[in-house]
């Protein structure tokens, strides 16, 4: 067939669905063989596709679809398709739903028809440089190796910047599928049924609610993981990959680590023993928590050079303001680079001058002095917390001597030994 003449969107759909129709039992049993082979020859892909039932939708979809629960398809479609472009095509919504690309662009208020063609390229070009399949060329499909290594967002600014010198129909003509739209709420209308042979029919579009939108990504995840474990780290694009990372290595915000780090350490009682500095200028005494109950958290700031007095002052604000949520707490503060210096302890009482604590420093980096110090001065904290651009001289420290957690400003790829730790984000 001829590409310029193939527009997938003229194709002519029929009206209802017989109970057994050639064309369909012609496009499952292709559809079902390119799964096997997906299975054989890239089993992350094969694992995703499997999934995905097999959905005949001729009474409403020109070509294919996925809302990340069943693979919809017009026969008429798959059957123009050779059989190495069935493989491609399974990979098209596999990468669809787990790039979540319908939800980014809502998210970013995209121009809907610009954010598919974006997507489209994205998820061919993944497809291409993995060798999935074979590049649809039976009708036309998008694909420019000037967005290699382009995520969404960045093609689509390109294509909103040069909205008026693209031929946009053009483009909308080459997408490979639909893209399901989520706007709105449904309540499950346009389910799939069993027609009498068993088979899978859907007769309209399929809608879902908010909730059951979230369980079925939650799914998509799920099976992202478990898919993920028995297959070769080689068959994924580099943007699944980093996905899984994600998903299995989360990253919390810095701020959100240190407040959970801190409160974690709160046990028992409160009694009357030790007032409490916020009810020094009312009529009631607040309790405080009893002295065996206090907070107490070590916290030392990295000074070796890389990291800025206006971020240490940012660090320390944030422990003040967590330490004010209890009544009764010790901070005890110091600098290092290869060395401890500047020791200074806050209690409710003098807490008011936390923020002016005197941050200095600038030589080369051991880890190590923070526990050697800890050690000769008899201070074991319930958590100790360091502040750090994560490049010890030698070790990261003593992992057995008390919890520590590590806020690192630095590269993500940093990772410690022990511990807990999360990344500083100036623009958080």
């Amino acid at each position: 067939m001829d590409k310029g003449t193939a527009n997938t969107k003229n194709i002519e759909l029929p009206v209802g669905f017989e109970t057994v129709k050639e064309e369909d039992i012609q496009a499952r049993e292709a559809l079902t063989t390119a799964r096997v082979k997906m299975l054989l020859k890239t089993s992350w892909f094969g694992t995703m596709a499997t999934r995905l039932p097999l959905v005949n939708a001729d009474a409403w979809l020109p070509t294919a679809a996925t809302d990340g629960k069943y693979f919809y398809y017009n026969s008429k479609f798959i059957n123009m398709l050779r059989p190495g472009e069935h493989i491609f095509l399974f990979g098209h919504e596999v990468l669809h739903n787990v790039y979540e690309h319908l939800g980014r662009s809502k998210q970013n208020k995209h121009n809907p028809q610009l954010a598919n063609i974006a997507a489209d390229y994205c998820v061919n070009r993944d497809l291409k440089t993995n060798r999935i399949g074979t590049f649809i060329t039976t009708v036309p499909a998008l694909y420019d190796p000037r967005y290699e290594g382009y995520s969404m967002e960045e093609v689509y600014d390109e294509l909103y910047e040069n909205a008026d010198k693209i031929d946009i129909e053009d483009l909308v003509n080459q997408l490979l599928d639909e893209h399901l739209d989520e706007e709105g709420d449904g309540n499950g209308s346009g389910k799939p049924e069993e027609d009498a042979n068993g088979n899978l029919v859907s007769k309209s579009k399929p809608k879902y609610t908010k909730e059951q939108k979230q369980e079925i990504r939650d799914q998509i995840k799920e099976s992202l993981i478990q898919s993920a474990s028995s297959a070769g780290a080689g068959e994924m694009p580099a943007g699944v990959k980093r996905i899984i990372k994600d998903l299995t290595e989360p990253k919390m915000p810095w701020q959100e680590l240190l407040n959970m780090s801190i409160q974690s350490t709160q046990k028992g009682d409160y009694s009357f023993m030790a007032r409490s500095k916020k009810g020094y200028f009312s009529d009631v005494a607040l309790p405080g928590q009893t002295p065996e109950d206090t907070i107490d958290i070590a916290l030392a700031l990295d000074m070796s050079g890389s990291i800025s007095d206006t971020i240490g002052k940012e660090m320390l604000s944030e422990v003040r303001g967590i330490m004010e949520q209890f009544t009764d707490f010790r901070v005890k503060v110091w600098c290092f680079d290869t060395k401890c210096y500047n020791y200074q302890e806050f209690t409710p009482q003098n807490i008011d001058e936390f923020e002016t604590y005197a941050i200095t420093g600038g030589g080369g980096t051991d880890f190590d002095a923070n526990w050697k110090f800890m050690k000769e001065n008899e201070i074991q904290p319930e958590r100790f917390i360091m502040f750090t651009d994560g490049y010890p001289w030698d070790s990261w420290g003593d992992p057995d001597y008390c919890d520590t957690v590590f806020v690192i400003h630095g590269s993500e790829d940093i990772k410690p030994p022990f511990g807990n730790y999360a990344y500083y984000d100036e623009t958080k």
